[in-house]
């Protein structure tokens, strides 16, 4: 009876990782663009005095307008291989987050107003937030949040989005089919990651996040982003290596059991 517990208890220990890493199968990797807080495909324009805490690129463009009176808290990357690399990176991101299984549909409704837990969020066309966005970590600091959006993003002037009970980290992500536009004096948060443009009207800013456009401009004035604190996302396994690792623990299992016997 002992030797039957030993074994049980050894095969659990040895499966107790496959269930860790299930667990955490859907979060998404920025990679090396996790460390720019401005990323464009063709051109960086900025008005009045802009503050990014990080890393700013273009790629496969290399303009880059209105530095100063524009400060960059980082490093400029224009048309390299640090930039290129991002994009590429940003490009990956983009695919898993537009990949993800939608775990609610908010197609045809306005943010405004609404408190969200952790799941993937989708509108099949434009999205709109006017008011104030509350995203509800329900106690985990690592909880993602994905809104998986057809066309554009617009926020009204003075929007805001915040988080409550716990969400510190930046496992927010905007995959914007389209262009994303920021109202005037909006209080953004998460990475937006967007095909085409982003656009910060005047006194938008992005707290915790970043603003990453894969093909067009980013246009700033007068915004402050980056500097909230958290990473760009959560590496892990993708599926194919999960079931890679669930069989090589399955055989160690078998290994473990057989020793036991003797």
């Amino acid at each position: 009876m002992r030797s039957r517990s030993v074994r049980w208890s050894a095969l659990s220990f040895l499966l107790l990782p496959l269930l860790a890493i299930g667990a955490y199968a859907d979060s998404i990797t920025l990679g090396t663009a996790g460390s720019y807080v401005v990323l464009a495909g063709s051109t960086v324009t900025n008005t009045g005095p802009s503050v990014l805490n990080g890393n700013l690129g273009v790629s496969p463009g290399s303009a880059v307008t209105g530095f100063p009176p524009g400060m960059v808290n980082g490093t400029i990357n224009t048309a390299n291989g640090p930039a290129s690399q991002a994009q590429s990176d940003l490009t990956a991101a983009y695919i898993k987050a537009a990949g993800l299984a939608p775990t609610g549909t908010l197609t045809g409704q306005d943010l405004g107003g609404k408190i969200l837990t952790p799941g993937v969020y989708v509108f099949a066309s434009s999205a709109q937030l006017t008011g104030t966005l509350t995203l509800n970590a329900q106690g985990n600091p690592n909880a993602l949040f994905v809104f998986q959006i057809g066309s554009t993003l617009t926020t009204a002037s003075n929007s805001a989005v915040i988080f409550t009970n716990g969400l510190v980290d930046k496992n927010v992500f905007w995959q914007v089919g389209s262009s994303a536009t920021l109202g005037t004096g909006t209080a953004f948060a998460g990475n937006i990651l967007a095909l085409t443009s982003i656009t910060l009207n005047t006194g938008a800013g992005i707290s915790c996040g970043s603003a990453l456009a894969r093909n067009g401009a980013v246009t700033l004035d007068n915004n402050v982003i980056g500097g909230g604190g958290g990473g760009g996302g959560t590496t892990v396994p993708e599926p194919g290596t999960i079931s890679l690792m669930g069989s090589g623990l399955i055989i160690l299992a078998g290994v473990a059991r057989r020793k036991l016997r003797i």
